[in-house]
């Protein structure tokens, strides 16, 4: 460096070191005299409400090169060096989808792991299509899953609001700042004008950056805008040359280069702060320390956080950028895939720990073939140097089976309470405790994968489809076998009691009259149980034969199911097995036997 250039500049940096003393700061700026290479701003220092709770008040010095590199920090900024705090931050417009859920519990996950704190924020400043009843439904969502925040909103905490809208003055006090410091100058272009430098842009085949028109304006220019009272917005003063770098703890170092960005956009004509902005402000004031979010959304947002993190003179969050949950087809998983939202997978029977188990292994394994967590369990093992950059394939069938086999593994009582509770409030029983529930769920458990199908399952074992199952294609085969002969045999054992008789012993008196009824009829296996499970269930499948006649006698007694449930008694049973014509069942059967002949 020239030498008199040094002594100007230790000259400059000696003089403004501290700030002036008046109202408000002004700017401080020199420019370095016969120097193409470099100009450099000092920014004096903020007062100490800027930088409260703990952030460290100093000038920063921002020097633009026709080279410029700028490395971001992941220095954890604030007075508890190496406190975890992560936020998740979901905008109320709408469901809470999985892949929001998922970046939820992966910091929840982190945070919890390394003794730290998750932070809940809801970014509201889409004033348009934010709703509170979105924000419940998110919340209720959260709650469900079992991912309780440490702060935020309905808890609170040190560092709040935690809602965007309330925190307006805050983003405001730092665009001023900015502003002060020329990081940011007005724009005043209309939309128009706005408009049609994108379409010269792309009739040019570039990027649609803005120009600069109002970049280099003068102060009198300006002067004249603002006695018009033209509206105008803050743009932020992006370099013109140079690349960004950040370390990310899932893709390591990603790099863009400044030129291709052009000066955006931080507070809009309304007043109203910028996303960019607004998280930037919210992740420092709240001292997070990780940002872990969706790379395909928010990678490109990072650039210009960046930017804004050191005008500011804020140390940078460590980043990790996961990727999307995609479909079968992989594309990004939507709507016409099916459900995506978790009150979806709520409504439908899913159980939150299933769900949370499975969202864990979208991306993330703890490197062995196990596949079944708790959340505790999860907390444990998780890191995110296990987190995959690829993206995740979401398996509908895999879930619903991983659901049933947590469904399956719940304590005995939770189960029964679940089962009790569904069939009484879906109307199939009239009450939802007792001897029948508990043995209507262990009959039943093992055919459910989701607590919707419980009330199915044992509205479905309650009825008697005798007539449709006789007349099907698949039954021809067992009605061939001499069906009417074991029907015969079967009303008989039932009038002269010994079935009754054997159904009041339970499981042993069952099991020892199927024996003497096969013996009695010389068949056994499947030639006698097909037969007996369709003229006694009236269904060709179904869960253990022994359990479900013996459920259906006790229903029959214990009056506790509803009447309007469609419920067959073994009594109304048996008189349809009197009333079936046996002669024009197989006179049917031969007919059509004749028909597929002829059609051969």
């Amino acid at each position: 460096m020239d030498c008199n250039i040094k002594k100007r500049l230790n000259k400059f940096l000696r003089t403004t070191a501290s700030p002036p003393k008046c109202g408000r700061h002004e700017r401080v700026m020199a420019s370095l005299v016969g120097s193409p290479w470099a100009r450099i701003r000092v920014l004096p220092e903020l007062p100490a409400p800027l930088f409260r709770r703990g952030f460290a008040a100093k000038p920063y010095i921002s020097v633009r090169w026709r080279n410029l590199s700028v490395s971001a920090s992941s220095a954890i900024a604030g007075p508890t060096e190496g406190e975890v705090r992560v936020r998740f931050a979901p905008s109320p417009t709408g469901n809470l989808h999985v892949g929001g859920a998922r970046t939820a519990l992966f910091n929840y996950l982190f945070a919890r792991s390394q003794g730290g704190k998750f932070v809940l924020r809801i970014e509201d400043t889409d004033l348009e299509r934010s709703t509170r009843k979105s924000e419940e439904a998110m919340l209720n969502d959260l709650s469900w899953l079992g991912l309780n925040w440490d702060e935020g909103p309905s808890v609170g905490g040190d560092y709040g609001p935690y809602r965007q809208s309330e925190r307006n003055s805050l983003y405001k006090e730092y665009a001023e700042k900015l502003l002060e410091s020329g990081a940011v100058y007005r724009c005043f272009c209309s939309n128009e004008e706005l408009e049609q430098m994108k379409e010269r842009a792309k009739q040019m085949q570039l990027p649609p950056v803005y120009t600069g028109k109002w970049r280099t304006a003068s102060d009198e220019e300006i002067k004249q805008e603002l006695a018009k009272g033209t509206p105008y917005t803050y743009r932020f003063r992006v370099p013109k040359e140079g690349n960004l770098k950040i370390s990310d703890l899932i893709r390591g170092e990603v790099s863009w280069s400044l030129d291709t960005l052009g000066d955006f956009v931080i507070m809009r004509s309304n007043g109203q702060p910028v996303y960019n902005f607004c998280v930037t402000v919210d992740d420092t004031t709240m001292r997070i320390s990780h940002v872990i979010r969706l790379a395909e959304e928010h990678l490109p947002n990072t650039l210009r956080q960046a930017l804004i993190y050191k005008a500011l003179g804020f140390s940078m969050p460590s980043f990790a950028h996961v990727s999307l949950i995609l479909a079968p087809d992989r594309s990004k998983l939507s709507k016409r895939h099916g459900a995506t939202s978790v009150g979806q997978f709520r409504e439908m029977g899913y159980l939150p720990q299933a769900m949370v188990n499975y969202l864990a292994l979208l991306g993330w394994g703890d490197g062995t073939e196990n596949e079944f967590f708790t959340i505790d369990q999860l907390v444990e093992k998780f890191s995110i140097s296990r987190v995959n950059k690829s993206g995740a394939i979401f398996d509908s069938t895999k879930l619903r089976w991983m659901n049933g086999q947590h469904l399956r593994a719940l304590p005995p009582e939770e189960l029964l309470k679940i089962f009790g509770d569904r069939w009484k409030c879906t109307s199939v029983l009239l009450e939802s405790e007792g001897i029948f529930i508990q043995d209507a769920t262990e009959l039943l458990k093992d055919g459910v994968d989701l607590i919707t199908e419980a009330d199915t399952a044992l509205s479905n074992l309650l009825s008697y489809p005798l007539y449709t199952t006789l007349s099907s294609e698949e039954c021809k085969p067992i009605v061939q076998d001499k069906l009417s002969e074991v029907a015969a045999s079967l009303i008989s054992a039932y009038d002269g009691g010994e079935l009754p008789a054997a159904l009041e012993e339970g499981h042993a008196g069952w099991q020892k009259w199927v024996k003497g009824f096969g013996k009695l009829l010389k068949r056994k296996g499947k030639s006698l149980f097909m037969p007996l499970r369709v003229l006694l269930t009236g269904k060709l499948h179904g869960p253990d034969m022994g359990g479900s006649i013996l459920l259906i006698y006790k229903a029959g007694l214990w009056g506790v199911v509803n009447p309007e449930a469609g419920f067959i008694s073994l009594d109304e049973r048996f008189k349809m097995l009197r009333e079936v014509d046996w002669e024009a069942l197989d006179k049917e059967n031969k007919q059509l036997e004749s028909v597929a002949g002829l059609s051969d």
